[in-house]
C-alpha cells in the first residue's frame, strides 16, 4: 500500500473536518471541555489550521482540522506536513465531497523527494477504507493515482545528472515492460531524417536526443494519444537563459505527466490502443548547437525559422505532434513546460488549457471543479497568428513582441496538428511551499484529464 495510508490500526487517532461555515453550529454543540480548549488554542475552521484534543480517559484523543469553505476537495494535502507521526482515521468530513480525492489530497501532501537524502521524521497516515471510500473500483483508482503521481514528481524534481534524454527512455521502457508495451526509440541518422527538429535542438548535448514511441492496448480500438515534452534540461540555447535556469530540471515535466497518464490509463486497462510520444533532449551550447536564424526542417514538412533557441519546447513537440497525427487518433493530449508567459497570466496554480473543442472543454474544466484540479481555459486566438510569420521560412518559433507568449506558443503547436480533437496544456509541473507542503515537483492537471479518460474510454 501507498506509504500515506494504513490498512489498518490497532490504535487510530479520530480526525474531524470542519468548515468556516459550520464551525460555530459545531463548536457550540461540542462538551465544554472541548470548547475551552479550542478557544484557549484560537483554532479556526480555516485550511492549515488544526488542533489536537486530548482525551479525558485512556483514548487516543482526536484532531480537528479546518477545512475552509468546504469546496476544495484537496483540502487534506495540508495536513500530513502539519500533524505528528500517528495513525488516523477520517471521523467527520463536510457534504459533498469525493472521499477518493479527499484521500488522494492527503498522498499528495505526504509525499517527500528522498533520493538524496533519508526521511528521518515518521510520517503520519490516513488509515483505509474510511466512509464514503469503501468501493474496491474507487478505492483502486486513487491508489493508481497516487502512486502515478509521486512517479511523476520523482522523476521532475530529479536533477539533469541523473534524467537526461537516456533516463526518460530507461523510464519508458520500464512501464512498458511492466504493462506490456511496445516500445520504439529513434536515434541518430533516423531522427535526423524522420524528426529533424528533434534532432536539431538536441545534437548540441553530450546525451543524443531522440525520440520514443511506446504503444499499448487493442488493434482497432480507440487511439489515444498522449505527447510530452522532455526537454531534460534547457540551458536556453545560445539564446542562453538570463535568470531561472536551476529550475530547469523541471523542463522535461510534460513528459513526466504524458507518462504518468500512460501509467493510468494502462493500469486501469481502459479500452483504447493508447500512443505515448516523447521527443527528449537537452537544449545545451555546444559547437553543434543550434542558432538563431537557422531555418529548420520539420515532419510535417513545414520550414522553420528559430528566431530564439529558448523557445525549443514548441520544436520538438511539433514532431512528435505530426506523428502522432498521422495516426488518426480519437484523442491527442500534450503536456509541455512551454512558456513562463503562462506563469504571469495565471500563476502557479491554474493549468492552461488550450483546445479548439468545446465538448472535451467542458468535460475537463467539469472534471476540474469535481476533482480540485485548477484549470483554466485559454483562447486560441487566431489574431495573433500573424506574429508566427517569418520573412525566409513557412513560420517563425517566437511571436511578435512578448504579450500573449503562452497563446503563441499554442498557436505554433496547433500548425502540426491534424486530429479532430486536440488539447494542449501549458503546465508548470511546480508548486511554491505552501502551509505543510513543500515547494517542488506537482501534478498540474493530471487528475481532471485522467477522470475525463477514465470516464470516455471505462475501465
Amino acid at each position: 500500500m501507498h506509504p500515506a495510508f494504513a490498512p489498518s490500526s490497532s490504535v487510530s487517532i479520530p480526525l474531524e473536518l470542519v468548515t468556516t461555515s459550520e464551525f460555530d453550529g459545531w463548536l457550540a454543540a461540542q462538551d465544554g471541555r472541548t470548547r475551552t480548549c479550542l478557544k484557549s488554542m484560537g483554532f479556526k475552521a480555516d485550511i492549515g489550521r488544526w488542533a489536537y484534543l486530548p482525551p479525558d480517559d485512556a483514548g487516543p484523543g482526536r484532531v480537528c482540522a479546518g477545512a475552509g469553505d468546504g469546496k476544495d476537495p484537496f483540502l487534506m494535502a495540508t495536513l500530513p506536513g502539519l500533524l505528528p507521526e500517528g495513525d488516523y482515521h477520517l471521523e467527520r468530513c463536510p457534504p459533498g465531497l469525493d472521499p477518493a480525492v479527499l484521500a488522494l489530497g492527503w498522498a499528495d501532501g505526504a509525499y517527500r523527494f528522498t533520493r538524496y537524502r533519508r526521511r528521518t521524521e515518521a510520517q503520519p497516515r490516513l488509515v483505509l477504507p474510511f466512509p464514503g471510500l469503501n468501493a474496491q473500483e474507487d478505492l483502486a483508482d486513487m491508489l493508481r493515482q497516487a502512486e502515478a503521481i509521486d512517479h511523476l514528481r520523482d522523476l521532475i524534481n530529479t536533477p539533469p545528472c541523473d534524467m537526461g534524454p537516456s533516463e526518460i527512455e530507461r523510464e519508458c521502457r520500464q512501464a512498458a515492460a511492466e504493462f506490456g508495451a511496445s516500445v520504439e526509440v529513434i536515434m541518430g541518422s533516423d531522427l535526423e531524417a524522420g524528426f529533424p527538429m528533434v534532432h536539431a535542438v538536441g545534437k548540441g548535448a553530450e546525451q543524443a536526443p531522440r525520440y520514443i514511441e511506446l504503444t499499448w492496448g487493442r488493434e482497432g480500438a480507440p487511439v489515444l494519444a498522449l505527447v510530452g515534452k522532455g526537454v531534460a534540461f534547457d540551458t536556453g540555447g545560445l539564446n542562453i537563459k538570463t535568470s531561472g535556469m536551476g529550475l530547469m530540471k523541471k523542463d522535461m515535466g510534460g513528459a513526466a505527466h504524458a507518462l504518468a497518464l500512460a501509467r493510468l490509463v494502462m493500469g486501469a486497462a481502459l479500452d483504447v490502443r493508447l500512443l505515448l510520444a516523447i521527443p527528449t533532449v537537452e537544449n545545451a551550447i555546444g559547437s553543434r548547437a543550434f542558432r538563431p536564424s537557422d531555418v529548420l526542417r520539420s515532419r510535417k514538412g513545414l520550414t522553420v525559422e528559430v528566431e530564439d533557441t529558448d523557445a525549443e519546447g514548441r520544436l520538438i513537440l511539433g514532431d512528435a505532434l505530426a506523428r502522432a497525427s498521422e495516426l488518426n487518433p480519437d484523442l491527442l493530449i500534450d503536456f509541455a513546460t512551454l512558456t513562463g508567459a503562462a506563469r504571469v497570466a495565471l500563476g502557479p496554480d491554474l493549468a492552461p488549457l488550450y483546445t479548439d473543442d468545446e465538448g472535451l472543454a467542458e468535460e475537463i474544466l467539469a472534471a476540474s471543479k469535481r476533482v480540485g484540479d485548477p484549470v483554466w481555459r485559454m483562447p486560441l486566438w487566431a489574431g495573433y497568428e500573424a506574429g508566427l510569420r517569418s520573412h525566409v521560412a513557412d513560420m517563425k518559433n517566437l511571436g511578435d513582441g512578448p504579450m500573449g507568449g503562452s497563446i503563441t506558443g499554442a498557436l505554433f503547436l496547433k500548425r502540426f496538428v491534424a486530429a479532430p480533437i486536440w488539447a494542449h496544456f501549458d503546465i508548470w509541473g511546480w508548486r511554491p511551499a505552501r502551509y505543510g507542503r513543500p515547494p517542488g515537483a506537482a501534478a498540474c492537471g493530471l487528475r481532471a484529464v485522467w477522470s475525463v479518460l477514465r470516464k470516455r474510454y471505462g475501465g
